[in-house]
């Protein structure tokens, strides 16, 4: 009977959330330990179906850089990366293609599983998703700069939004890997935390999500006790100025802070190995994570 009445109490406290919710949409994007451990992906997955079935409306967005670098080294292709994006000929481009697709595949079919509607977009259709060439520039010793080539490595400028409209109004979960279609139809491997702040931006979402293998942002890094559960982006951005934020939790930062500009509420950062980490950040006054605000 305690057991249930927790339960119950669980729900009480989730009610004002739902409600003011429904109808609103939140991207969320997929990676580190969610990725790579079948149970963390499970819990990870039937949060996602809980938000769709009390009426949120998510988008799914999902990387897969460790399976790649790994296919790559089976085939005797070396991955090579410049300021955290791989750098991509067309040999490099044909794997990342293909396991995304591979990944995208399965997230959809345990969607399904789960009795929830998905579809799959996979740099199709071609217009899904607009990209547009990087190129970045790096200083020399002498003070002049020189483009450094990445190859097919692009950043999203547009997205077909009566095509995600369309399937979010009937209820579909779209599960989008990170390409993306230049002017001339070529196909480009883009960040997948750029990718998804660009998404949360274009639809107007609530929420922008980021799962991670860390619990949030630590003010101070040495101590877990100093995880904020709520920051501004004022906040983070004096943290990032501090040398507080660095390393690999800074492009997740930086694609929080893009979408609060854009125009997203809210983004947040969260330890995707917690059991059920997305609803306990959502649905619960504590959180699980960290949430930036405007």
């Amino acid at each position: 009977m305690d057991e249930a009445i927790r339960k119950a109490g669980v729900l009480i406290e989730a009610l004002p959330y739902i409600r003011s919710y429904r109808g609103k949409t939140f991207v969320i994007k997929l990676g580190g330990a969610a990725m790579e451990e079948r149970r963390v992906l499970d819990d990870l997955l039937e949060d996602i179906v809980f938000l769709a079935t009390v009426g949120i409306r998510p988008v799914l967005v999902h990387g897969g850089g460790p399976d790649i670098s790994r296919t790559m080294e089976q085939r005797g292709l070396k991955p090579t990366f410049v300021r955290g994006h791989r750098v991509t000929d067309a040999a490099t481009l044909a794997v990342v293609r293909e396991v995304l697709g591979e990944i995208n595949a399965d997230l959809v079919r345990r969607l399904r599983l789960l009795h929830a509607e998905a579809e799959g977009i996979v740099g199709e259709p071609p217009g899904a998703l607009v990209g547009r060439r990087k190129v970045f520039k790096e200083r020399q010793p002498d003070g002049t700069e020189v483009e450094v080539d990445l190859g097919l490595v692009g950043s999203i400028e547009a997205i077909d939004h009566a095509f995600f409209s369309g399937l979010i109004e009937h209820g579909v979960i779209p599960v989008v890997a990170p390409l993306a279609r230049g002017r001339s139809g070529e196909l480009l491997n883009c960040n997948a935390d750029t990718a998804a702040s660009f998404l949360a931006v274009a639809l107007g979402a609530e929420k922008a999500v980021f799962l991670s293998d860390t619990h949030g942002i630590l003010t101070d890094p040495g101590d877990e006790r100093s995880l904020a559960s709520s920051l501004t982006g004022a906040d983070v951005e004096r943290l990032i100025k501090a040398g507080v934020i660095t390393g690999g939790m800074l492009p997740k930062v930086s694609a929080c802070l893009a979408a609060l500009e854009g125009g997203v509420r809210k983004a947040h950062i969260v330890d995707g190995r917690i059991p059920h980490a997305v609803l306990l950040e959502i649905f619960t006054d504590k959180g699980a994570g960290t949430q930036i605000l405007r």
